[in-house]
């Protein structure tokens, strides 16, 4: 059984006020022939498909123009809501959207019944787990003692047992320890809202949203497969792309990528402004792309914004860096130490200390450290 699994359209999207609708259609058709060329047998959304919990009817219509297209190839589909989504929103009319096999997760009310797929190897169970806060499971399981993100999944998932004899598969949105995370897509201070990987181990596949980065956590098997576009200009270095998982027999899941190339790519470029603006420069280069452009000018270029932007029509930041921002970047150093969690702390003495970043074992590790900490000063 193939299995294309997307997350975190954020349709409705704005990236420094550009919308990035016309670029959310674009890559979407983009999926849509990808399927065309390469069939699969069901798609998995793994929440955030919305920007907003109230989206603009333009991103409503998007969504609702992409679920129909998925429906008119008679592929099934398994949406579930993200941290970003309105629970109550996504769910709106799922029971009528299941009778054309789009099965959309609905508000969190207890352990999720799984929808089953058949194959020649025999069924796949495919479970919807929306994101969950403590406050949601505890509202459902008011006796159990849930304090944390982790508390919380781990009393869903101990209720959910999957047949140790038959393929299946989870959705979820959640921050599972020891993923990175991008600048468009923080996790909370200290970590609070990460969950052990190991509690996914009764899945055969894991299909994560929420971190924007495509990666694997903890085994090959529990993955997030990113967004399908550039969202934050740390992503700029991301080769975006759609995640296929195809299934075989019990045990034995193979993973690919199916790159994405999007209508207008997000880059950074640096230079003077003489050099950005000449045109044995700029010639061959996707002017029209997303833009953040760091002038390395000793001094300020009058009206450099507008001035750019003939040459750069979506240039999206502008920055300096000369003697006078390294200078004043100096100054506000205390201010931006006050503001670093105590993980990023921790890892900058680690990598001073041992010239070499902390693994992601290690990573994971400090989180939970920090996490248990933090509960026992809240006693």
């Amino acid at each position: 059984m193939r299995l294309l699994h997307l997350s975190d359209l954020h349709l409705g999207k704005r990236v420094c006020e550009f919308s990035m609708l016309d670029d959310q259609r674009y890559i979407l058709e983009q999926i849509l022939s990808l399927l065309d060329s390469s069939p699969v047998d069901a798609v998995l959304l793994a929440g955030d498909l919305y920007d907003k919990p109230v989206p603009p009817a333009e991103a409503v219509r998007l969504l609702d123009w992409f679920l129909t297209a998925l429906s008119a190839r008679r592929l099934p589909v398994f949406a579930i809501s993200g941290n970003h989504d309105s629970a109550e929103r996504i769910a709106f009319g799922s029971h009528l959207l299941a009778g054309s096999r789009v099965y959309v997760s609905p508000v969190f009310d207890g352990v999720p019944a799984p929808i089953t797929l058949t194959d020649d190897f025999g069924p796949v169970d495919i479970y919807l787990l929306p994101f969950l806060k403590p406050a949601m499971v505890r509202h459902v399981y008011p006796d159990e003692p849930i304090e944390t993100y982790s508390d919380a999944l781990g009393c869903v998932l101990r209720r959910c047992t999957p047949d140790p004899a038959r393929r299946s598969v989870l959705v979820a949105h959640q921050f599972v320890a020891g993923a990175a995370a991008c600048e468009s897509e923080e996790p909370s201070v200290g970590g609070l809202d990460c969950v052990d990987a190991a509690l996914f181990d009764g899945f055969d596949y894991v299909a994560l949203g929420h971190l924007h980065s495509p990666q694997k956590v903890g085994r090959d098997t529990v993955r997030y497969c990113g967004t399908p576009l550039k969202y934050s200009f740390s992503e700029a270095r991301q080769h975006k792309s759609a995640t296929l998982v195809e299934l075989g027999a019990k045990g034995d899941v193979r993973i690919t990528t199916l790159p994405l190339t999007p209508r207008h790519d997000l880059r950074e470029v640096r230079g003077s402004y003489m050099e950005l603006t000449d045109r044995r420069r700029y010639a061959d280069t996707a002017v029209d792309d997303y833009l953040h452009i760091t002038l390395t000018d000793q001094q300020d270029v009058p009206d450099a914004l507008a001035r750019l932007r003939v040459i750069y029509p979506n240039l999206m930041r502008l920055d300096y860096d000369n003697l006078r921002t390294r200078t004043q970047n100096d100054l506000d150093a205390p201010a931006r130490t006050e503001q670093k969690t105590p993980l990023e702390h921790f890892a900058a003495f680690y990598e001073l200390q041992n010239n070499q970043p902390m693994t992601s074992q290690q990573t994971a590790f400090c989180q939970q450290l920090i996490e248990t900490l933090w509960k026992e000063e809240d006693v």
